[in-house]
């Protein structure tokens, strides 16, 4: 019979944990409220809570308020889709054991943007290329769960299964990849535009949906139910199962969960990519590889840099907007390699 393993986190680690927590959300709500304040017109703080004002008397009458309605909506969605891309990247590092893992390396994104093209290509409404995209990833998540259903409730004795669950997610990717490619080659010129901008990752045309939110938050309490449990598979894959860990279910649970994230940010907003892979190196880097910090912090900063990100993309060659995509690749690439070349160092 299994024992249950019970690990009651210490008054300085909670204390530690909230203190962490309260500060990322206060930066959180900073960095909504500055991406509302900055633009190719600005608004003072005056012009801001005046704003504030008129929009929840339901009266948005001025310049600044819908100024406001417009910048707020899009700050959310970036936050929700930043912070939904950064829990699905350590979920899907704490799967595959595979600190380079991020949230498209199964292939889900291949299916979002195969689902999006081809609805681009048939001249639909962007409603409709939002549907379309949402089920071309499901549709590889449910093709990944089917080939890998045997290494993904396996007893957790081996880790075999992660390897084989990579390698599967890579070929579907590059079937994918050829899919995209060849719509590119033979799309409309007015219509290349527009997927190239998806490709790279866009947030001009979002607009404030519940059902990101209501996936973020239910994937975010599942995570952070197990956490306890995903700290010892991480450290101990071999003994999981001895120590009272369902292993086959954990894996489940966490597949599931990254692919639902991840077809629900490719959706938002296209493939914006970095977000997943430098916010939870940086948080375990700031704040240790504890699951149970490590979650919520990285959901956290994960939103406020894609804000931070996408204000940037809006302003700098304002009025003219850049794709999100470019920006988040630009920070990417020197925080990541500043982040190896500290670890190397140690």
């Amino acid at each position: 019979m299994h024992t249950r393993v019970i690990a009651v986190p210490s008054f300085h680690e909670s204390r530690r944990a909230a203190t962490v927590l309260s500060v990322l959300a206060i930066l959180s709500c900073a960095t909504v409220l500055f991406a509302c304040r900055v633009g190719s017109v600005g608004l003072s703080t005056s012009e801001l809570l005046a704003a504030l004002g008129e929009i929840a008397r339901g009266e948005p009458t001025s310049l600044a308020a819908t100024l406001l309605q417009l910048r707020l909506g899009r700050a959310l969605s970036a936050f929700v889709t930043g912070a939904t891309l950064a829990l699905a990247g350590v979920m899907m590092q704490a799967l595959l054991r595979n600190p380079l893992a991020d949230p498209y390396v199964l292939g889900v994104s291949g299916g979002a943007a195969v689902g999006a093209l081809s609805a681009m290509l048939l001249f639909t409404a962007a409603w409709l290329i939002d549907i379309a995209a949402f089920g071309g990833a499901i549709a590889v998540a449910s093709l990944l769960l089917l080939l890998a259903y045997r290494d993904l409730h396996g007893s957790g004795k081996s880790d075999g299964g992660a390897p084989m669950l990579l390698l599967t997610g890579v070929i579907v990717a590059s079937g994918c990849g050829a899919l995209v490619t060849l719509m590119l080659s033979i799309a409309p010129d007015n219509r290349l535009r527009g997927m190239v901008f998806w490709l790279i990752g866009d947030l001009s045309a979002t607009q404030v949906r519940w059902l990101p939110w209501i996936i973020l938050l239910a994937a975010l309490s599942f995570s952070v139910s197990v956490a306890r449990a995903v700290n010892v598979m991480a450290m101990h894959a071999e003994a999981a199962a001895t120590l009272g860990i369902s292993v086959g279910r954990l894996r489940q649970g966490l597949f599931l969960c990254s692919a639902l994230l991840t077809a629900s940010a490719v959706s938002t907003a296209g493939s914006i990519g970095f977000v997943g892979l430098i916010v939870p190196h940086a948080c375990r880097f700031a704040w240790g590889p504890d699951h149970r910090l490590l979650l919520p912090a990285a959901t956290l900063v994960g939103g406020a840099f894609l804000v931070f990100a996408d204000t940037l993309a809006r302003t700098i060659l304002a009025p003219q907007q850049l794709p999100v995509g470019v920006i988040t690749a630009l920070i990417g690439v020197p925080a990541f390699l500043f982040q190896l070349h500290h670890i190397h160092r140690k």
